[in-house]
């Protein structure tokens, strides 16, 4: 009994330089879990946006696949003057009455429009192509994505398509390539 007294009476505490230290090794402690965690988050944001970038890479060629199967003629769009980011560099694709993106026939247009090291593929209904279309794949690093191969005597006309998306350049990560051959099934060999 006379020991819990003694130690309910002895109220010292503790001196100023043992909480400051205390303090001190609490701040070190904290910035670096806030450093860790700031890293974290960016490499999320960062995979976030590789990661969308490329499931749009796909969604688009996937989309671009079946428009050209079912298209009753495809045309380049390479120079068209389009608005502030310069001259859209792209593809025109009549689309037949079958297709099931086209009601009773329709035209539309796949264009790259934007400048340095990052250009955005847009999908729009018309002959011309701007920013105003559908924003289908962002990030990529080269503005020419089709290259288009006209009928032979021994072979179909055909688009060659290389979607090369690469979200941060400086980084030195390796670029997602996505590349194919459409035939156009409704050329005919000359």
């Amino acid at each position: 009994m006379q020991a819990l007294r003694r130690l309910r009476s002895d109220e010292r505490g503790f001196t100023l330089i043992e909480l400051i230290t205390a303090l001190g090794m609490l701040l070190i402690v904290v910035t670096a879990l806030s450093g860790v965690l700031i890293s974290a988050t960016n490499i999320e944001a960062d995979i976030n946006r590789r990661f969308s970038s490329q499931v749009n890479a796909r969604i688009a060629l996937d989309q671009l696949r079946r428009e050209i199967h079912c298209a009753s003629s495809v045309a380049t769009l390479g120079g068209t003057p389009s608005g502030p980011f310069g001259p859209a560099i792209g593809i025109t694709i009549v689309l037949g009455s079958r297709c099931p993106s086209a009601t009773g026939g329709a035209t539309v247009s796949w264009c790259t429009l934007g400048s340095g090291t990052r250009f955005v593929l847009y999908r729009q209904v018309g002959t011309t192509c701007t920013t105003s279309g559908k924003k289908s794949v962002d990030y990529l690093i080269a503005d020419n994505v089709f290259t288009f191969t006209s009928q032979a005597t021994s072979s179909l006309a055909y688009l060659s398509v290389a979607i090369v998306v690469n979200t941060s350049p400086a980084s030195g990560e390796p670029p997602y390539r996505l590349t194919d051959d459409i035939v156009l099934r409704n050329s005919v060999r000359a």
